[in-house]
């Protein structure tokens, strides 16, 4: 019985995207939902408010979110397929890690979804920032904001100095980020040598605690979320051998919203990097 009304609901609310998808094809969309964090924060800093009809109740926690103040006005979701029924949107955007089920059951009603991957450099997060701005209907919008993000890139330019320290990241669980990341060109860009790329880890991936304490990084990145509850997962980034090497390197806190999305906060978490390093390291 359950499972008849659960295919009755679908069936009807394919039949309702059909309709509005006939009625409002090429037009701004109106109805924007968001199911993962990081569209919630592109969507937030593109879209006008009055067109967004959801985003996630993640984006509305300032430990984890760089929006969280817009997102609190915003009606939020869990993620669940009955909420966005309920919704009625014209415009459903998703991340690659969006609950594939959810995804897979909104296509299957014909909703329009759109899915946004994980960009892997500064590149591709400009083009993303293009790419959804173009979608929202907000095309000066994107190119304002990437913009914005490359002039202040360019003013943090003239700051790196001749040296390139060794830097490494550590993430809840003893996790890493190497090569081929959007991290990793951060920290280039900071000018800092990613450690974890010279160790032949690539993308995302975990490092012992051991390798951290015997590497030869002159500065250690803790991945941290202020505030936030005790886990098991950050129980790593409070191990007493990471206090002892604070004897020789430097360890720096980064809090995670920073570099978690790809959007104008990365260039803070450059900037703060910046502003960390050794004063020897621009001595010429």
């Amino acid at each position: 019985m359950k499972r008849r009304g659960i295919s009755t609901i679908m069936r009807a609310a394919a039949l309702a995207w059909i309709i509005i998808g006939a009625a409002q094809a090429g037009e701004q969309p109106q109805r924007i939902v968001s199911l993962n964090m990081c569209t919630d924060e592109l969507v937030l800093r593109l879209a006008s408010p009055g067109h967004i009809a959801s985003v996630t109740w993640l984006a509305q926690d300032p430990a984890n979110a760089n929006m969280a103040e817009l997102a609190r006005a915003i009606p939020a979701n869990h993620g669940l397929v009955e909420e966005v029924l309920a919704l009625k949107p014209d415009l459903v955007v998703v991340g690659a890690y969006t609950t594939r089920s959810t995804v897979a059951l909104l296509q299957r009603v014909g909703a329009p979804v759109r899915e946004f991957g994980v960009p892997r450099n500064l590149a591709e997060m400009r083009a993303q920032i293009i790419e959804m701005a173009a979608l929202l209907g907000e095309p000066e919008r994107g190119q304002a904001l990437v913009a914005e993000i490359d002039r202040r890139l360019a003013a943090l330019a003239g700051r790196r100095g001749a040296t390139q320290p060794k830097a490494i990241v550590l993430r809840p669980n003893g996790f890493t980020t190497g090569r081929g990341s959007l991290v990793d060109e951060i920290l280039s860009t900071a000018g800092f040598v990613n450690l974890a790329a010279e160790l032949g880890i690539d993308n995302y991936g975990q490092i012992a605690l051991e390798t951290v304490a015997l590497g030869r990084a002159d500065i250690l990145i803790l991945n941290t979320t202020p505030d936030g509850p005790p886990s098991l997962a950050h129980e790593i980034l409070h191990h007493p051998v990471l206090t002892r090497l604070g004897d020789r390197l430097k360890i720096v806190a980064l809090p995670a919203k920073l570099w978690t999305c790809a959007g104008p906060a990365v260039v803070d978490a450059i900037e703060l990097l910046m502003d960390a390093v050794p004063p020897a390291r621009n001595t010429p």
